[in-house]
């Protein structure tokens, strides 16, 4: 972070150097609370930066994918170890490139820690499996293989945690990378590599390209790439499957959400309010798995509303590097003019504000991106503000009277990625997420709370199927190959014997 007119500058590391792109082009990463402090210039990569990173990591590939991976794993034990180091430091950081609150911004590189030992021992569990032939005196086996080089674009609002669920896999797996950082977050791009290049990771393995789509298409389209793994929205997932389809191309999508609550007239109300207070507004609703939707049984809506209005003033907004911060400024202009575009829109269509709806306009907090926690009501299932992500700290209330209505509702959209009920019938309640269009459900909790051991992802278009996290995610990141061996000197033809 730099103050000055003189930001700090930084590089591309390719083939385990760090150096400028090619075309001596630069941009610069600003604090979204305070728009002016530049944290620093990366370079704008091009084509050609893409394509030397591509090669470096082509020709590392195959040493890698001979190294065995225990010993693989031994380096993401001292991974783990290293980035527990720069655990705070990186968390202050993060609290100023993107404007995630401290406390927030030290869980997003926890995961990271934590994903970093998971993938160290799955280097002694990259198991295949042997199955019985048809036929005596023959062996059946699979084993996994590597994908070869991956392309790895990540998001800005888990700068740490996101790219740690695709870069450990792979590279565990025995894939070598090129990594694109979301140019809004291109610092803490810059960290993560660092910590690969500080406990030893040979030259080629990781490669980073800063920059914008240039330096993400180009990954894309590079007929080297075997992989795009990608995290972001939905119209760029979009395009990314298309193009990946034309080349023949392995991708990993995980996209949007517009994920609901449900709260039963039997739900403990404080205990929902609480969760709805952490999933609608922590990290300013800038979460794919933020809660956007309450849909809230009529017997205790007032009770829950009230409950949201009386907390709301109490949550402590401004400077996401200051401890007690709850809730910080969105990332960009554009995020915060699409949110202010959102409900202006849902007011028009008949929502009623019931609190926030526009961004600060007092100081402090004007100077920043600042968008006031907004509840809405009236709100109908077919409003763009009900149907549509908003990424950003509003709560949509829907009312309804029967369990049928509810899940008709929380499935009526284009996204499945987090869901959520409020019963103390815990019975009654797995019943229900049962019926929910989500891949990752929530009883009694908020639909935000990952943990690295279980996976992952969404359905419809949240994504393509493909899980983050757990030992599934090395499912993205190998094929498996078959090997039959004949331990007879006679040919015998399968099924036609």
């Amino acid at each position: 972070m730099n103050n000055t007119s003189t930001p700090a500058a930084f590089k591309n590391y390719i083939n385990g150097q760090w150096q400028s792109a090619l075309i001596p082009a630069t941009f610069e990463s600003y604090n979204p609370a305070h728009p002016t402090v530049s944290v620093g210039t990366f370079p704008e990569s091009t084509t050609q930066d893409v394509e030397l990173a591509v090669d470096a990591a082509k020709t590392a590939f195959p040493n890698w994918k001979a190294t065995p991976a225990p010993k693989r794993g031994e380096l993401f034990f001292k991974l783990a170890n290293y980035i527990q180091t720069q655990k705070e430091a990186w968390a202050r950081e993060m609290a100023t490139e993107m404007g995630k609150p401290y406390t927030e911004a030290l869980g997003d590189v926890q995961e990271a820690i934590e994903m970093a030992t998971f993938m160290g021992g799955e280097g002694r569990r990259l198991h295949g499996f042997q199955t019985p032939s048809e036929f005596p005196n023959k062996w059946l086996m699979a084993i996994r293989q590597p994908v070869g080089v991956c392309g790895i674009i990540t998001p800005w609002n888990f700068p740490i945690a996101v790219p740690s669920w695709k870069l450990f896999p792979a590279i565990i797996a025995g894939n070598t990378v090129v990594f694109k950082p979301a140019e809004q977050s291109p610092l803490m791009g810059q960290r993560m590599v660092e910590a690969f290049d500080a406990v030893g990771f040979p030259a080629g393995v990781i490669n980073l390209v800063q920059g914008n789509e240039v330096a993400g298409k180009a990954l894309v389209n590079h007929p080297d790439i075997g992989l795009i793994s990608f995290t972001g929205s939905t119209a760029t997932g979009t395009w990314i499957a298309t193009r990946c389809a034309e080349q023949h191309k392995l991708c990993a999508l995980e996209l949007g959400g517009k994920n609901a609550c449900i709260v039963w007239e039997d739900a403990n109300v404080n205990l929902a309010i609480e969760g709805l207070l952490w999933g609608a507004f922590g990290t300013a609703g800038q979460r794919c798995t933020a809660t956007s939707r309450l849909i809230v049984h009529r017997s205790v809506k007032k009770a829950v509303v009230e409950g949201l209005l009386a907390k709301i003033p109490t949550l402590h907004i401004g400077d996401p590097s200051i401890v007690e911060t709850q809730v910080g400024p969105l990332i960009d202009a554009d995020a915060i003019a699409k949110v202010e575009r959102m409900v202006a829109t849902a007011v028009n269509q008949g929502a009623i504000v019931l609190c926030g709806g526009k961004r600060f306009t007092e100081a402090p907090l004007n100077e920043g991106f600042y968008f006031q926690p907004t509840i809405l009501d009236n709100v109908l299932p077919s409003m763009e503000i009900a149907q549509e992500e908003v990424f950003g700290p509003v709560l949509s209330v829907i009312t309804v009277g029967s369990l049928d209505e509810a899940i008709a509702i929380a499935n009526g959209v284009r996204y499945g990625l987090s869901a959520a009920v409020y019963s103390q019938d815990v019975g009654w309640a797995l019943g229900v997420v049962e019926r929910l269009d989500a891949g990752l459900t929530y009883i009694n909790a908020p639909t935000i709370g990952a943990e690295t051991h279980v996976p992952f992802g969404g359905v419809k278009q949240s994504g393509n199927g493909h899980r983050e996290a757990s030992n599934l995610v090395l499912d993205t990141y190998t094929q498996w190959k078959t090997i039959s061996i004949e331990t007879t000197p006679t040919l015998r033809k399968a099924q036609m014997d």
